[in-house]
């Protein structure tokens, strides 16, 4: 019975993906002497959240008293953009509260399950656990680990490269790739390049979907080479632009830039700023010295590879190429693989990622 009612709620709290920004996506069901009272989920950023928003709906308050309200994350203890929902969940009258799973945010880290036992509301947690886990992976992650989720993203030739010249890019995916990538990029806060792919491709980044909050598109560029804000796509306006360089002083910088100036940028230092500001998950789109930087470092969760039925051969530019030496590889497990169109996506998970959600399984 539990489990039926949480589906319920799993599948409510999917309605708004793409729209909660930093927090969760969550649904609520409100059920008594086993008939559904009232649903509700988090539809966007700073509105209700689902536990208010079921409650609000019930057309007869005074039923929902004694009643279990199913909910797949742990309610909050604290005033954020709304006010708490355990006091909103106290105040209703109800009983009993099932959780999915409880909340890793540091704010709320099982503070919302102990404040409603102190009131003396029964609670139980666990149920559907695994698949309340997987609506906010990038969350969840970023909360417990304290970095964010990191993806590598690109699109080869069948024999691995990029492009044909380092300096002008191909064409190599399809048309329902190109939709597919730009979809997917709604799904993550950052969206990150070297300065090589904005000279060489000079994309907007942008997702198709246009929200309130659409990713950080970030420039990795220690040169400058591309500081020329009326000559490259991404600096158009619709989305904040981040760009981390050695360049400490530029005139007429649109108020939409932000420029971070640092003699020494790594990759360990990038993404501990991205940390501190909050960012929970980055789509690292290229190009392959871009990419083996990260590989480098092992600073990195996904590898997600569109394959095109193509060939480029001869000294056409590789995957995750750089100068320097390697004497091991990174083993990866398949995720999923699956047909785009005329192309093949394949998700690939690095292998102790892998490992350590297989534990959590047993």
């Amino acid at each position: 019975m539990d489990e039926r009612y949480m589906e319920k709620a799993i599948e409510l709290a999917k309605l708004g993906k793409g729209k909660t920004y930093t927090n969760p996506l969550v649904g609520a069901v409100i059920v008594k002497e086993d008939s559904l009272l009232a649903t509700g989920y988090h539809p966007k950023y700073g509105d209700r959240h689902a536990e208010k928003m079921a409650i609000e709906k019930c057309e007869t308050p005074e039923d929902i008293f004694d009643a279990t309200l199913y909910v797949t994350l742990e309610p909050c203890n604290h005033t954020g953009k709304q006010p708490p929902c355990t006091e909103i969940i106290v105040n209703s009258g109800i009983s009993k509260v099932v959780i999915a799973q409880l909340d890793p945010n540091p704010v709320v880290a099982g503070k919302g399950k102990a404040y409603l036992e102190s009131q003396g509301i029964q609670v139980e947690s666990g149920i559907l656990q695994e698949k309340a886990e997987a609506l906010n992976e990038h969350y969840n992650y970023f909360h417990s680990r304290q970095q964010p989720y990191i993806v590598l993203k690109q699109a080869i030739s069948l024999d691995g490269k990029l492009s044909a010249n380092p300096c002008q890019r191909t064409y190599l995916t399809g048309e329902e790739t190109y939709k597919k990538v730009h979809e997917e990029r709604q799904y993550y806060q950052a969206i990150l390049i070297g300065s090589g792919t904005v000279l060489a491709d000079n994309p907007t980044l942008l997702p198709e979907t246009v929200t309130d909050f659409p990713p950080v598109r970030i420039i990795l560029d220690r040169s400058g080479q591309t500081l020329d804000f009326g000559k490259y796509h991404i600096f158009g306006e619709g989305a904040p632009v981040w760009v981390f360089t050695k360049t400490d002083s530029i005139a007429n910088i649109p108020p939409h830039v932000r420029l971070i100036s640092n003699q020494d940028w790594t990759i360990p230092k990038v993404v501990d700023y991205l940390r501190k500001e909050g960012i929970q998950s980055v789509y690292v789109e290229g190009g392959s010295k871009m990419h083996d930087a990260f590989l480098a470092e092992n600073m990195f969760e996904e590898v997600i590879t569109y394959i095109a039925p193509k060939l480029i051969g001869s000294n056409g530019v590789p995957a995750f190429a750089s100068n320097r030496d390697v004497s091991a590889t990174t083993p990866l497990v398949f995720q999923r693989v699956e047909a785009v169109g005329e192309d093949v996506r394949m998700v690939s998970r690095r292998e102790e990622e892998a490992c350590l959600q297989d534990s959590f399984k047993k």
